[in-house]
């Protein structure tokens, strides 16, 4: 058992393992960019071969509902669309930790995880095809609504996760009666003001809320060196919130210290700052020109790191699946596909009259003018 030193006590968490993480410079892996199971100093995998092949499944579904949705916005069905291929791991392992009372909050990159959680792909499609607002089931998924305004969602999270505490659905005997939060924000999204608020709110109150960012090394064309001079787990050390860093390649790592974040936030000891460092493969979105910040040797050196390619590797190599395993899977996606480039067409169009009725439960006498005003606009095109 190791314990690493660190002179404020109150600041000491310890690890599965025994360690301290709080000042911590560890990296935390258990897969290598190979395919070969390690063990970590202060975290280990605690499933199957089975848990990872269906890790492995949702990695490649996600990631074909991605590459799909950039086709079609590159043939002008989608308005915008950010791609988040390269990152599928850190979705995918971190979603598997989240249980029945947790309750995530996206950014506008989880795809993968949106997958995972239930939300139909087409749902997701509306929104950047502009036929409708972010309008999926959110109760029922118990995964929120994309966040387009960068950082809004770290403050929602905490509040959510200070309303579990006051429900009293955390802290309690029972495991299964006690909640936590999960949110997804990227790098850029840590110097925003709202994230170092709901950081701030979150070590207060001790909410039991885990900040999960992908570190995917580009905020837009600003690179990560430019925008923080420390590692970004670090930054969080100084609000007094346990933080640490994870291969966020690592299918397995991301979801052994997710489970253990969420742990202890639903036993109420408080919030949880995790960095998975990954990598963007592709563009911000599909208006951004990677090429003209990045260079191809960069991107060479993080396509050897491939999250999907080293659990492939790692489940051949064991045994725990095959060829036709593979093929199966395949075709799953295949048929995702269809049913993405089929649906997209028959998105029903956006009614304008919606735009007030979605907005007001009640509509303002001078709103309903408004409205009505519009519509009779709109109706004199097909009068004409």
């Amino acid at each position: 058992m190791t314990t690493t030193e660190n002179p404020d006590a109150s600041e000491t968490v310890v690890t599965p393992g025994g360690t301290t993480i709080v000042r911590s410079e560890e990296f935390i892996q258990l897969l290598t960019p190979e395919g070969e199971r390690v063990e970590g100093e202060s975290f280990s995998y605690a499933h199957d071969d089975a848990t990872i092949a269906a890790a492995l499944r949702h990695m490649i579904l996600g990631r074909r509902f991605d590459t799909e949705a950039t086709a079609l916005q590159r043939k002008g069905q989608l308005g915008l669309w950010p791609p988040s291929l390269g990152q599928e791991a850190a979705q995918v392992g971190s979603g598997a930790a989240v249980r029945d009372l947790d309750e995530v909050f996206p950014s506008y990159r989880e795809h993968s995880l949106a997958l995972m959680r239930g939300v139909d792909p087409l749902d997701m499609l509306k929104t950047f095809r502009g036929t409708s607002m972010v309008d999926w089931d959110s109760r029922a998924t118990r995964f929120h609504l994309y966040s387009f305004v960068i950082g809004t969602q770290a403050l929602h999270a905490t509040g959510y996760a200070m309303g579990l505490q006051r429900d009293g659905l955390v802290g309690n005997d029972d495991p299964d009666a006690n909640g936590a939060v999960l949110v997804y924000f990227g790098d850029g999204a840590t110097s925003q003001g709202d994230v170092n608020e709901a950081l701030v709110f979150a070590a207060s109150y001790q909410a039991p809320v885990v900040f999960f960012v992908q570190n995917n090394q580009w905020a837009i064309s600003e690179p990560i060196e430019l925008q923080s001079r420390i590692p970004l787990y670090r930054r969080a050390v100084g609000f007094g919130i346990p933080s640490l860093r994870v291969d966020g390649n690592d299918v397995l790592a991301v979801q052994a210290v997710t489970e253990w974040a969420l742990d202890r936030a639903r036993r109420g000891e408080g919030p949880t700052f995790i960095e998975a460092f990954t990598y963007r493969m592709g563009a911000h979105t599909t208006s951004d020109d990677p090429t003209k910040y990045r260079r191809r040797e960069e991107e060479a050196v993080w396509r050897t790191k491939d999250p999907i390619e080293r659990v492939r590797t790692h489940l051949l190599a064991t045994g725990a699946i095959d060829q036709a395993w593979l093929d199966q899977v395949d075709a799953e996606a295949d048929a995702l596909g269809v049913r993405i480039r089929e649906g997209v067409g028959q998105l029903p169009e956006p009614r304008l009259e919606d735009f007030w009725a979605l907005t007001y439960a009640k509509l303002p006498p001078a709103l309903a003018e408004q409205r009505d005003a519009y519509l009779a606009y709109e109706a004199s095109f097909e009068e004409a």
